[in-house]
């Protein structure tokens, strides 16, 4: 009888799980005899990283002809539900209907969601880059604002959240609003975070280069506040200050998927599985938990992974290897990331390319902007549909780090 693998989500660690597992069958000799399926609405990747910039052509890569090629079914649809016991999901594919699948291994890899508390009038008017959809919104939004009345409120934007996402939302708005209204036109870009100083978790070297390129490129800062409250023409701080705006970019805060907090065993504050050292979920025997909806530690210094893209592929290369290893009897082999990158696009003022947990700082503007460039249009994109020259990347411990 043929055995299964499934897996829940086709973004950056759903991809790799699956390719990685391929790999695995295949080493084993396998083939035939375990099958791996994705489930996701759609075969392609969301360039999440990505979708704080104003063109978002190729931002959703078709994955058909890969996971032909690496011999990985797709099912189109949404898992609703996982029975770790009884080793079957529940189902809703894209047409509406309901089914339940058994599987010999779950991977979940269905990643994160931004989490929007409830604050009022965020629902209506927040706008956010999350996901393809919400940043295609908030694009035409941008563009039509010309076609409002001149006013403070139509010419100001205010980003809500000042992590990386947040910071690069920001310093890529003054190039989105001059192209909306015009070269010559008169606008306002403020960043809003609850920390002390806008870039602060990102180490004092780096908070010197956050500041300067935020004073570059025009944006406002106002750290140490949060928003409290918006409408459709102003936001309103924790300070008090009242903003007259019609456009809000909501990038504060992420949440593992609802599927991570239906499993049982330790979760984190933002939903994660607390997995083991080879991404099992402890308690849900069977069960793999990848990229976002994951913690574990990165190395033995007491670092953890982040919700990032750099952290997905390599958590799903090792998820996707080890529950196929379970499977056909090859050693599993131990999650471990112990190099951190980070590399912050800032607008016109360039990129911030840092190293290590303490984001010790190697390269700043151009030649920053030359590596922000190089990850954002090659690095994480899928390579071609090349069964070996892919398998050849998809071992375990391979790690794409400049």
């Amino acid at each position: 009888m043929t055995q299964k693998i499934i897996i829940a989500g086709s973004g950056f660690a759903g991809l790799w799980a699956s390719i990685s597992a391929a790999r695995a069958i295949a080493l084993a000799g396998k083939e035939g005899e375990v099958e791996v399926t994705i489930i996701s609405p759609v075969p392609t990747l969301a360039i999440r990283p990505r979708l704080y910039e104003a063109v978002l052509e190729n931002m959703d890569p078709d994955l058909t002809a890969l996971l032909a090629a690496v011999g990985v079914r797709h099912v189109a649809g949404w898992v609703e539900s996982v029975d770790h016991g009884a080793r079957t999901i529940s189902v809703t594919a894209t047409d509406g209907s309901h089914r339940t699948l058994d599987y010999d291994r779950f991977i979940l890899a269905a990643g994160s969601r931004l989490f929007r508390p409830d604050i009022p009038g965020l629902a209506e008017h927040g706008f956010e880059a999350d996901q393809l959809e919400t940043a295609y919104a908030l694009d035409a939004h941008l563009k039509a604002l010309a076609s409002r009345p001149d006013s403070d409120a139509r010419n100001t934007v205010v980003v809500a959240g000042g992590g990386l996402t947040g910071l690069e939302a920001a310093t890529e708005m003054p190039i989105r609003l001059r192209a909306a209204l015009g070269q010559d036109a008169g606008f306002r870009v403020v960043i809003v975070d609850n920390a002390p100083e806008i870039g602060a978790q990102f180490g004092l070297d780096a908070l010197a280069q956050i500041t300067e390129a935020l004073a570059e490129t025009g944006v406002e800062s106002r750290a140490g506040v949060r928003v409290t409250a918006m409408d459709a023409d102003s936001v309103t701080l924790s300070s008090g200050e009242k903003i007259a705006t019609n456009t809000v970019v909501w990038t504060a805060g992420m949440r593992a998927s609802d599927l991570a907090v239906q499993l049982p065993g330790d979760h984190d504050a933002l939903g994660r599985v607390i997995g083991d050292a080879y991404l099992r979920a402890p308690a849900a025997n069977g069960v793999f938990v990848t990229g976002d909806t994951v913690k574990v530690p990165t190395d033995d210094l007491g670092n953890y992974n982040p919700m990032s893209c750099q952290h997905a592929m390599s958590l799903g290369r090792v998820a996707g290897h080890n529950a196929a290893a379970e499977l056909v009897g090859l050693p599993l082999h131990p999650y471990s990331q112990p190099k951190y990158v980070t590399c912050l696009d800032l607008g016109e003022w360039g990129a911030l390319y840092t190293e290590g947990w303490d984001r010790q700082v190697r390269f700043t503007r151009d030649e920053g902007k030359k590596i922000k460039q190089e990850i954002n249009t090659v690095w994480i994109y899928p390579p071609a549909a090349d069964r070996d020259a892919v398998f050849a990347v998809a071992n375990p411990d391979f790690m794409i780090v400049p």
